[in-house]
């Protein structure tokens, strides 16, 4: 696993315009309040700043360097929360790797994420022994991540949780089960553990399991079949006789997620090309290049998709913005009716895109007779 690519703002707005140098400041002054943080109050004050410095670039920057952005600052938020819980405590004997999960994983966090974390140990003494000592400190990780404005995950997916504060053998194991045995549902509710990327501490621990995974992962075809069953259950939301298939009642009737529907088909055939590939990347973008270079996508494929999913990923933000600009709970939902004609062709053909990215998923790792 390669350490996360270093965005600089000309990578996002015209060099040559005022953006990119009051982003730069702004984003540095972030960095100087995260690190000067003392105490809670400190690390509540530095998040309120990243999440105002979120919705003034919200809409003003392409997609992936704008969500790296934000996520480099998010994890310097992340380190400096660790190192004060754990200030006073003897860590000598222990040997740990913070981990996130999911879209903090994949660096793709967007104006509305919850937490997706765990622990890797090592040391003497057995896993429990380990665990029992580490689990009230990963307590005190969440719960401070909580009070700076990132929800605890409602499914549990934390440090804090005995279940996902393994040492390195235990996670071997977990993943192996997923990957030998694992049934359907099973996988389905640990594809967000196949975008594991270190964070804090022993990162030898992390890239000895993401080596393991590149290995491990390639070599079972009837493990890259069920991710891909389970990715294809999701449908692109258009229609043969009309352009998009929303639903007809409910809160959110007339409207698609952009998460699930549309964002979720790239990252889920993203993932199954990256780990068919053996890359140790987590990012989406990043997944489909390395598959491009390994020769299993073409490139002007790649492209495509990466942009398609950048469309989205704009479109997300966009919505969440004018939500948090109305006073309402930021959501993924857009209604096409009620798009800007741009904005509207452009879902269209990013949905488009998807349904290719689907196809092509379909004949790589489906029997023929099982297409979509």
């Amino acid at each position: 696993m390669s350490d996360p690519p270093t965005i600089h703002p000309d990578a996002a707005f015209d060099p040559t315009g005022v953006e990119a140098g009051a982003f730069t400041r702004d984003i540095e002054g972030a960095r100087l309040r995260i690190a000067g943080a003392q105490d809670e109050g400190g690390l509540q004050r530095a998040a309120a700043e990243i999440r105002s410095l979120w919705h003034r670039m919200a809409g003003q920057a392409a997609a992936e360097p704008l969500t790296r952005f934000i996520s480099t600052l998010n994890d310097a938020l992340t380190r400096r929360v660790i190192d004060l819980a754990c200030a006073g405590e003897d860590m000598e004997s222990m040997r740990w790797c913070w981990i996130a999960l999911g879209s903090e994983g994949r660096q793709e966090q967007t104006l509305s994420s919850d937490q997706d974390n765990g622990m890797i140990l090592a040391g003497s003494g057995g896993a429990e022994a380990m665990r029992d000592r580490m689990l009230p400190l990963a307590l005190r990780i969440n719960e401070a991540l909580d009070a700076c404005g990132f929800p605890l995950c409602t499914g549990q997916i934390m440090a804090s949780n005995p279940q996902w504060c393994l040492d390195l053998h235990e996670w071997r194991e977990r993943f192996a089960s997923w990957i030998i045995e694992g049934d359907p549902l099973a996988l389905l509710n640990a594809t967000i553990f196949f975008d594991l990327r270190p964070l804090y501490g022993a990162d030898d621990l992390a890239q000895a399991l993401t080596g393991w995974l590149a290995q491990m992962a390639p070599d079972n075809p009837r493990f890259l079949f069920q991710m891909t069953t389970n990715a294809l259950r999701r449908k692109v939301p258009l229609g043969l006789l009309r352009d998009f298939v929303v639903p007809k009642s409910g809160e959110f009737a007339g409207t698609i997620d952009l998460k699930l529907d549309a964002a979720t088909l790239f990252i889920d055939a993203a993932r199954i090309y990256g780990l068919a590939c053996g890359a140790r990347a987590s990012n989406t973008a990043d997944r489909l290049r390395r598959a491009g270079e390994a020769g299993r996508l073409e490139p002007q494929d790649v492209q495509a998709w990466i942009l398609a999913f950048d469309c989205i990923q704009m479109l997300r933000l966009k919505t969440q913005q004018r939500c948090f600009e109305r006073g309402m709970a930021m959501h993924n939902h857009v209604a096409p009716n009620e798009l800007e004609a741009g904005e509207r062709r452009a879902l269209l053909d990013a949905l488009r895109q998807a349904r290719a990215l689907q196809k092509h998923l379909a004949l790589d790792y489906l029997d023929s007779r099982q297409g979509i």
